[in-house]
């Protein structure tokens, strides 16, 4: 083998190893905080389980903080794969869409897909978000405002594409969207009141209908 070829194989190596331990401890992170929420999951007993050392833990992903946004991201879109969620399939779909109705209807499936995917969490970080651990709230806050940028670069498509009606105001729209689409309400229709994530995708795109139609 020449080493140039050489190199480049140990390299891959390298990356594929990391990659690993990277996937080992955000798994391993997820099951502690669904199981024991945020305070029970400390970074030397996410060593422990990981099978790694805290050191491993701190050059991989960084401190308890970090892990947590990294568990966040990889239950977020489903996977570990260094793939934007704007080129990921739903939102293409929803992109796609011929008129508005159908691409709110894109939109409250992906909203419905994703708090299946992080709900969970979510929960777990939001209950523990309101108490005193202060780089807690701070990542709340981060995902929050995450999640209404992502409301705001779908109300560019849809502006885009068929135009906001003139008596909507933006801002107002941007702040119902934001509303409408938190995780508080879809924990609260799907797991406190017992409704299914169909009956709740079903709401959600009227609810973004009837908010696009409002004078």
């Amino acid at each position: 083998m020449a080493m140039a070829d050489r190199r480049s194989y140990d390299a891959s190596r390298r990356l594929e190893a990391a990659r690993q331990t990277r996937r080992r401890i955000v798994d391993a992170a997820r099951e502690a905080l669904l199981a024991g929420g945020y305070d029970g999951m400390t970074v030397a007993r996410l060593a422990q389980t990981a099978g790694v050392s805290p050191q491993t833990v701190y050059n991989s992903i960084g401190g308890k903080a970090e892990v947590v946004k990294a568990v966040y991201d990889v239950m977020l879109a489903g996977d570990d794969e260094p793939v934007p969620m704007s080129e990921r399939p739903e939102f293409l779909a929803m992109r796609a869409s011929t008129s508005p109705a159908s691409f709110l209807a894109a939109y409250a499936h992906i909203s419905r897909t994703i708090y299946e995917r992080v709900g969970p969490l979510l929960g777990v970080l939001l209950e523990g978000g309101s108490g005193g651990d202060a780089t807690l709230r701070e990542l709340v806050a981060t995902i929050d405002g995450e999640r209404r940028t992502g409301n705001g670069h779908a109300l560019d498509q849809l502006d885009a594409m068929d135009g906001i009606p003139s008596g909507v105001g933006r801002a107002r729209l941007h702040d119902i969207v934001w509303t409408l689409t938190s995780p508080e309400v879809a924990d609260r229709l799907i797991r406190r009141c017992g409704w299914s994530p169909a009956d709740y995708e079903s709401w959600l795109h009227h609810q973004l209908v009837a908010a696009l139609d409002a004078p």
